[in-house]
């Protein structure tokens, strides 16, 4: 790093706040880690992950509208159906 170069702060998260910070249980992050989803960093026995590197993963999971729609049955408009509703 160059003179005059400032280095943002690294705000380090445990395994158990960013599993939270997620909503995902301990086991379901460290899968995401083994998988290289999420990057994570050793210190001794302590794994830790950098508060930014989460976020940036909450950020690329975002759903594109329009994708989901294998998820629900197409429906039916009322007025394509035989049913007398009076």
């Amino acid at each position: 790093m160059a003179s005059g170069d400032i280095q943002p702060d690294i705000h380090w998260m445990s395994t158990q706040g960013a599993a939270e910070k997620l909503g995902i249980t301990v086991r379901t992050l460290y899968r995401l880690i083994d998988h290289g989803e999420l990057a994570a960093y050793k210190f001794g026995r302590v794994i830790r992950l950098q508060e930014a590197d989460v976020d940036g993963f909450i950020n690329a999971s975002r759903i594109s509208p329009g994708s989901l729609e294998h998820l629900y049955p197409e429906s039916k408009d009322i007025s394509d159906t035989d049913v007398n509703l009076r």
